[in-house]
């Protein structure tokens, strides 16, 4: 009854908008002063401190720091570039130039919110040339953004990761493959609705124009094999690739572009330590709340639950999407992570579900759940940055969450899609 009531109150301050660090902290609190007051208050603070304390989380300041770099310097630019003049003259090619270049992108930056931020700019006023609607447009730019959370590197799949003890190196490989396979679904959707709208095209680049937005898109496409290619070639860690990034970052924006400057560096850097500070708050206050999630046995509960029920993994995969894709629809993906996976992992391992395909399924309806109303954060970035309401935003997007689900069904059901590349690297 207890357990019942703090879930209760849990769900009164989401509702009345409390701060997520809050909603998961007070109910985490009053738990250990009914449930566990046994235990001194200084092994709370040491979870609490500890459980950031964690080198593998070092990845994400870093990564978000390159990530900010790039996203106001010009690299995004000259990879849109990059893609158009090669892709842009046939049929739906700034269709298909929106989702590989969110993409690439994505494969530098790993933030969904950065993607969209540095590239709906400039692809919204492209894909309105070429005759396509204008809820299409947003929808697409959006939705394109979510490979980000899946190409390597991905910051949502570091911190699972963190919390399962996954390897990070072979997350990012089924990231990759993920990634791709969604990329490739919504360049079919974009390929079914230019043949149905009859959308334009661009004029062929001439080879002058292509080979120049080669040389400068592939100094900006140099991060993602400079990054995977260290971390499958045994030279540095995850970890250490995120600060390979940031100095890269810095010698392309600061060095070799100059678009960005001193000041404007300190800015970025002052932007990105509170994005960091909102993030390692959540992480904290999720270490501590796995803890009294452990201690109360929450997870063998439900491991014997689901035994008794007799339910396969089939089965289990059903409910865990159901209730992540309900839980996006109100949840950031840090707190869905840091609430949900200490309660379902040791579940699905104990059905023999393999880290990484588990982790896979988690990651994309993390993804649906950025562009899925209510309170889907891509949708909400996008109309800030297009300055367009975000009503209209979800008028579009209900196609592309339903290609989302079908490739969401695929991932789950089809575990060599996320596994597969393992095997052909080891």
């Amino acid at each position: 009854m207890t357990v019942i009531l703090l879930c209760v109150i849990a769900v009164i301050l989401l509702v009345l908008g409390f701060e997520m660090f809050l909603v998961m902290g007070i109910p985490t609190l009053l738990a250990w002063h009914f449930l566990f007051s046994s235990i001194p208050p200084v092994a709370l603070a040491q979870k609490l401190l500890g459980g950031v304390n964690v080198s593998t989380l070092l990845a994400i300041p870093f990564f978000i720091f390159a990530a900010d770099i790039m996203a106001r310097g010009t690299i995004a630019k000259r990879l849109t570039d990059l893609v158009k003049t090669n892709i842009g003259h046939v049929r739906g090619g700034i269709g298909h130039t929106t989702v590989v270049s969110c993409m690439g992108f994505g494969a530098i930056c790993g933030s969904a919110p950065a993607t969209v931020a540095a590239l709906g700019r400039l692809l919204h006023p492209e894909l309105l040339k070429a005759r396509y609607s204008e809820t299409f447009s947003l929808a697409l730019i959006a939705s394109s953004a979510e490979c980000a959370l899946l190409i390597p590197p991905s910051i949502t799949l570091i911190i699972y990761g963190w919390l399962t003890g996954t390897s990070i190196a072979d997350l990012f490989a089924g990231g990759f493959a993920v990634g791709v396979a969604l990329g490739v679904a919504f360049m079919i959707y974009v390929q079914i609705v230019t043949w149905r709208t009859g959308a334009g095209l661009f004029p062929r680049a001439t080879r002058g124009e292509r080979m120049l937005a080669l040389r400068d898109g592939l100094v900006a496409l140099g991060m993602p094999f400079i990054i995977l290619g260290g971390i499958y070639g045994g030279i540095f860690t995850a970890t250490e690739a995120a600060a390979v990034a940031v100095a890269y970052a810095l010698l392309i924006e600061m060095v070799v572009y100059r678009s960005i400057g001193f000041k404007v560096l300190l800015e970025i850097a002052e932007g990105s330590a509170i994005t960091v500070a909102v993030i390692f708050i959540l992480l904290a206050t999720g270490s501590m709340l796995s803890f009294l999630i452990t201690l109360a046995q929450v997870p063998a509960f439900f491991t014997q639950l689901f035994a008794a029920w007799n339910v396969d993994w089939i089965v289990f995969l059903l409910i865990v999407n159901v209730v992540l894709l309900v839980a996006g629809m109100f949840i950031d993906p840090n707190s869905i992570l840091l609430v949900l996976i200490p309660t379902f992992y040791p579940v699905a391992t104990s059905l023999g579900i393999d880290p990484v395909h588990f982790g896979l399924v988690v990651c994309l309806n993390i993804c649906i759940g950025m562009i899925t109303p209510p309170f889907g954060l891509d949708l909400f970035v996008a109309s800030s940055t297009l300055r367009r309401p975000v009503e209209l935003i979800i008028r579009g997007i209900w196609p592309f969450i339903a290609v989302n689900v079908l490739v969401l069904l695929l991932i789950t059901y089809v575990p060599q899609i996320s596994t597969g590349i393992l095997s052909i690297m080891r």
